[in-house]
């Protein structure tokens, strides 16, 4: 993200400042943009940062939030591996062809392809895992991994407030 900033600043600097546009900051930027929102999809699913209808989500048993997750993990892996398949065969392609961004400096883009190709691969080890974790609970009724205490009060406050409302 700083890296990002700094291009952005660069360029505003270097157009309005000093008069003389650069032909690669607006590729660099919409690149370290993609992987910023691509690569960090795992992360969020990893710290449960993505959106959920909390007001069911939250009304409903651990047992039926493991089945909701199962249902929806399942969907999203089904989606990544078809994602991944295409990003697979884009970077094939962009390697074979030399395809390039139709700009001024017109940069390669099959370190796009590689990015999009391990982004989908981390998020769907991800969701494999948060899927194994959610099918261990409803077999056993226990948490397969442990959640730090903090979590867990920070879950059991807002099943309090949802009960509230």
């Amino acid at each position: 993200m700083p890296i990002l900033a700094l291009t952005v600043a660069f360029e505003v600097f270097s157009r309005y400042v000093l008069g003389t546009p650069t032909i690669w900051a607006y590729d660099v930027s919409l690149f370290l943009f993609g992987y910023i929102a691509a690569l960090g999809g795992a992360l969020a699913q990893q710290n449960k940062a993505h959106i959920n209808v909390d007001v069911l989500y939250l009304s409903v048993s651990m047992r039926l939030r493991a089945c909701f997750n199962l249902l929806s993990y399942s969907l999203a892996i089904f989606f990544l591996a078809v994602i991944l398949m295409m990003a697979f065969g884009k970077f094939q392609e962009a390697i074979e062809f030399n395809y390039r961004r139709q700009s001024e400096w017109a940069p390669s883009m099959a370190h796009f392809w590689v990015m999009m190709v391990v982004a989908c691969g981390s998020f769907i080890l991800q969701f494999s895992s948060d899927l194994v974790q959610d099918l261990y609970y409803i077999v056993t009724g226990k948490a397969l991994i442990e959640q730090p205490a903090e979590i867990n009060q920070t879950q059991q406050e807002l099943v309090e407030q949802a009960g509230d409302v």
